[in-house]
């Protein structure tokens, strides 16, 4: 989903500059409070580091969220309908906002082929709907409808912020048993006894690569559960029966069983098949799930 990888990216560009610039300051100042007088690592002192770099890239990401989103899709903001489709868009968007019970969202249209869209901001009441032209072309009113109401129930649930709070434990670990990888290559291996040499940090970057790569599986998780529950929402906001529509819709449109384009898998509302270890790494549940458990309701 668009979300995800906007919030993923957008994150480790973060945390890798705040890394960089923390790097920066201790070398030219010869601060570096995660080292004790030894030589060796302050691991209190290390976990507040990795705090306050980890929860920083996160928070960051998140307030910049949808500037990112708009200014990488190029999405138009709604600022004065133009046309009976988008009259019909602002208010069905400004009508499940106001009986989820959230500030009304900048609603986006932003020119994609693919059937696609996504949900994004800061909070529930200062967030971005966008919908690709492909879904306004390709989709029925109804199958529309229910797809603006499964992002209205991302908004409304606080997905954004409890990924931030995941994203930030995630990436607090992740600097943190990076940085002990990478002095003990240094020290034990390298036998380096003063200061931290480039063994230290090519350790450490390749460290933080394989654990960021493992972190996200938890991340995934998480994606793949609130999809159950956005899609619920959309089934509170539309109908079921719309919401079960637009994701037979999607299956349809990209064949039976379910295996969306590569791009759209990690994108929006779609997702594609996954076993064994792929499906650790899937941002959604298969869309055969997703309509059983609809069909459950």
């Amino acid at each position: 989903m668009k979300r995800i990888l906007l919030f993923v990216a957008t994150n480790i560009a973060v945390v890798a500059v705040l890394m960089v610039a923390w790097s920066i300051i201790s070398s030219v100042f010869g601060l570096d409070p995660t080292m004790d007088g030894a030589g060796g690592l302050n691991y209190g002192s290390l976990f507040v580091f990795s705090m306050v770099i980890g929860f920083g890239g996160a928070f960051i990401s998140l307030a910049i969220s949808k500037w990112m989103a708009k200014f990488t899709t190029g999405a138009r903001v709604i600022e004065s309908p133009a046309n009976e489709t988008e009259r019909w868009l602002v208010e069905t968007v400004r009508r499940q906002a106001r009986t989820a019970g959230i500030g009304m969202p900048d609603v986006a249209i932003y020119d994609a082929p693919e059937i696609n869209a996504f949900a994004t901001g800061a909070s529930r009441n200062n967030a971005l709907v966008a919908v690709s032209a492909g879904l306004l072309q390709n989709m029925t009113r109804d199958e529309a409808e229910a797809v603006l109401g499964h992002e209205i129930g991302h908004v409304a649930n606080g997905d954004m912020i409890t990924m931030t709070l995941i994203q930030g434990v995630v990436n607090t670990f992740v600097v943190f048993f990076a940085r002990i990888v990478g002095h003990f290559v240094d020290r034990v291996i390298l036998k380096n006894e003063e200061g931290h040499g480039i063994g230290f940090w090519v350790a450490t970057i390749v460290a933080e690569i394989i654990f960021g790569i493992l972190a996200s599986t938890i991340v995934m998780w998480f994606s793949r559960k609130r999809e159950f529950r956005a899609d619920d929402a959309g089934a509170r906001l539309a109908s079921r029966e719309k919401m079960i529509a637009a994701l037979e819709r999607l299956r349809a449109q990209y064949g039976q069983p379910a295996q969306l384009p590569d791009q759209m898998a990690a994108f929006g509302i779609s997702g594609g098949v996954g076993e064994g270890i792929k499906r650790l790494f899937m941002s959604h549940p298969p869309l055969e799930e997703r309509i059983a458990h609809l069909k459950r309701m």
